[in-house]
């Protein structure tokens, strides 16, 4: 037996008798944070004496930052959920990072958010997002591929076991995500059998990220169950048109309401003006993943280009077609890969989109989209 499999041949029954062994008043809480790559989570646990009522009752606690030297960092909690995978009460936390001076850690892009959030406020934001992703084995090898690869259609949503592969994944997911109290909003099969999709939203400004993280993190730690690697990579098979993107819905309150069509042309305009700078921000190396998927193959837009249309999704930014007949509602930004970070992709938009930042020219917003 390889060491990669060694894990897989725990007998997972066997964790249902000490999972059903009383442990008296104490709550054990999972800390989840994101890490120096900006891309992966990590987490460890920890017991409360009681069930905390809310965020406030999780204390800080400390951990190893390695960032070219390892210095010592504070994970402060910021979002609870409910623990799916050691049930009630214990909990779920989703933390930031800080240094020593009490700054939150670079890589960790909520406060930002969170203090151009409160910018907009009157504005009512609303984002979703939509998240792609691909299951391998541990062998680097697609889930549930045949030797000699694919031999049928590729389609989006399609059923049946020979054209799609870890159903069961994407169901254990949804319903983890429903517990916790994620705000998962559906899910599909995508175009490649083994890739899938969720959505999450529609939530008011930084709830957004939060919760899109947490869904990664409760997606990681379903595939431990079942023995297989949740791959956000922007583009997983290098030799293939097919990409992962996580597109994302926004919307204000004046392009929700009667008439709204016309703020979100105009969004959509300032957009048009801002496409290289949003390019550095949907992806966590500064636009080299989106390089690679934005071909303007297979629904996806012009990675230089920026493009726009209605019932279109090939396209940059697209209005959908429902949209277009009720005149109002919200516009769908396709750029963002699948790993991007929420955070920083709901920041970009609520700059250009609603703080004024209008040219490709203009110094303070490279600034700030750049910070």
């Amino acid at each position: 037996m390889s060491v990669l499999s060694e894990s897989l041949s725990l007998h997972k029954i066997v964790k249902k008798h000490y999972l059903s062994l009383s442990k008296g008043t104490e709550c054990q809480v999972t800390y989840v944070w994101i890490d120096e790559t900006k891309e992966n989570l990590r987490c460890k646990t920890r017991t409360l004496s009681g069930e905390p009522a809310g965020i406030r009752d999780i204390p800080e606690w400390s951990d190893t930052w390695s960032d070219g030297d390892l210095i010592e960092v504070t994970l402060v909690p910021v979002r609870m959920f409910r623990d799916p995978f050691t049930l009630d009460p214990n909990k779920l936390v989703l933390c930031e990072v800080f240094d020593s001076r009490h700054v939150p850690i670079g890589s960790n892009q909520r406060s930002p958010c969170v203090k151009v959030m409160g910018e907009v406020k009157e504005f009512q934001p609303w984002f979703g997002m939509e998240q792609e992703y691909m299951l391998f084995g541990l062998d680097g090898k697609p889930f549930g591929w045949p030797p000699q690869g694919l031999q049928f259609t590729r389609v989006p949503c399609a059923v049946g076991i020979n054209k799609v592969y870890g159903r069961d994944i994407c169901i254990c997911h949804y319903r983890a995500c429903l517990y916790a109290g994620v705000k998962i909003d559906g899910t599909n099969a995508e175009a490649l059998a083994s890739q899938w999709e969720f959505q999450v939203g529609p939530c008011e400004g930084t709830e957004l990220g939060d919760n899109l993280w947490m869904a990664r993190y409760i997606l990681h730690r379903v595939c431990e169950d079942f023995g297989v690697v949740a791959s956000l990579d922007a583009k997983p098979i290098e030799d293939s048109i097919y990409t992962s993107g996580c597109h994302i819905n926004f919307s204000t309150k004046e392009m929700r309401g009667e008439g709204g069509l016309q703020y979100i042309e105009e969004a959509i305009r300032r957009l048009s003006n801002r496409h290289s700078q949003h390019i550095r921000v949907y992806d966590p190396h500064g636009g080299l993943d989106n390089m690679r998927r934005l071909t303007s193959q297979r629904a996806t837009s012009s990675f230089h280009d920026f493009s726009t249309a209605t019932a279109r999704r090939n396209v940059s930014v697209r209005i959908p077609a429902h949209v277009s007949c009720r005149g109002c509602k919200y516009f769908e930004d396709r750029r963002p890969a699948a790993n991007c970070d929420p955070y920083s992709v709901m920041r970009a938009l609520v700059e250009t989109c609603l703080l004024g930042a209008t040219g490709e020219n203009d110094d303070e917003g490279k600034e700030t989209m750049a910070s």
